[in-house]
């Protein structure tokens, strides 16, 4: 019998790990196996596949080609293994699992939360993770298998051919302001008539402030000079409920903030033109397991968009 006929899990694990930590001591660690008897095992596998699967380097060790390869279908086995408890239960009745879910800030209470809201009426034991982040943060975390899903922008030149990329909206930016803003409820306002105030933005480079940007440069306008810059909400709040200060949001944030539920009377300050954010996409990496809870949400998401 070969010793790939006699892969565990256990087995699959080691891989993986010498893959991540680059050492073979830190990997049988963290699978808890001695190293003389982690060393032994990838010895076998080498042999009976012909082939090193790892480089030993002075750094560490390093897959070959063949080791991704051998990798890539170990992560899908050993996702498989992992879900299958959970996939049991989800064939028995389909009320829990679990989903992690990487978005940007509008998608996050304009799609996700309601997909999720209205799942957990006939599925209540879904348990979400929903982390909100840059795009670019996403993208390294649907990568590294930290996500099932998310829904990104996508990096110019980002390498997609292993990605399913489903195209879903451009994102409207709205200026948040305290009701008692002077410019509050006087219609839609020239940019100009802006700069003389607070701003609070992300910082540059963000989608959110790089839109704002070029809506002042097509206005041939100087940029606002009066600013703040920080990704918290809860700063943006402090600053326009503390004085007249202007916070761009995004349109989904923007009617949370100001709906009926909230008490914080706050108001969106109307402009001339939209100011609008490039498309996000709803991205799914074609090689990685998900359990059928997460593809429920994944598809229910697609339908609100």
């Amino acid at each position: 019998m070969s010793s790939l006929s006699r892969l565990r899990p256990v087995h699959l694990r080691l891989l993986v790990a010498i893959a991540d930590l680059g050492k073979l001591q830190l990997a049988a660690g963290r699978v808890a196996m001695s190293q003389p008897a982690a060393s032994r095992i990838l010895s076998e596998i080498e042999a009976d596949i012909g082939s090193p699967l790892f480089e030993r380097r002075a750094r560490g060790m390093h897959p070959t080609a063949l080791g991704e390869v051998v990798l890539q279908r170990a992560a899908l086995i050993l996702a498989a293994f992992d879900t299958l408890d959970q996939d049991i239960e989800l064939a028995r009745g389909g009320l829990a699992g679990k989903v992690r879910i990487g978005t940007v800030t509008g998608p996050a209470s304009g799609y996700v939360m309601p997909a999720i809201r209205q799942l957990r009426e006939t599925a209540p034991g879904i348990e979400a993770t929903i982390h909100v982040a840059p795009s670019t943060e996403l993208i390294r975390g649907l990568e590294n298998r930290a996500f099932d899903f998310i829904i990104a922008r996508l990096p110019a030149g980002h390498d997609v051919s292993h990605l399913d990329v489903t195209p879903a909206r451009n994102e409207q930016v709205s200026l948040l302001v305290h009701q008692t803003h002077p410019l509050a409820g006087q219609g839609p306002c020239r940019l100009a008539d802006l700069l003389g105030y607070d701003w609070v933005m992300q910082e540059r480079g963000a989608p959110i402030r790089q839109a704002v940007e070029n809506a002042f440069f097509r206005a041939r306008q100087p940029l606002p000079d009066r600013l703040t810059n920080s990704s918290s909400l809860l700063v943006a709040l402090d600053m326009i409920t503390a004085g007249p200060a202007i916070a761009p949001v995004a349109l989904e944030v923007a009617k949370l903030l100001t709906g009926p539920g909230t008490q914080a009377r706050l108001t969106v300050l109307q402009t001339e033109y939209p100011i609008m954010v490039g498309p996000y996409f709803v991205i799914l990496h074609k090689h990685h397991a998900r359990s059928e809870v997460a593809l429920r949400v994944y598809r229910h998401v697609l339908d609100l968009l």
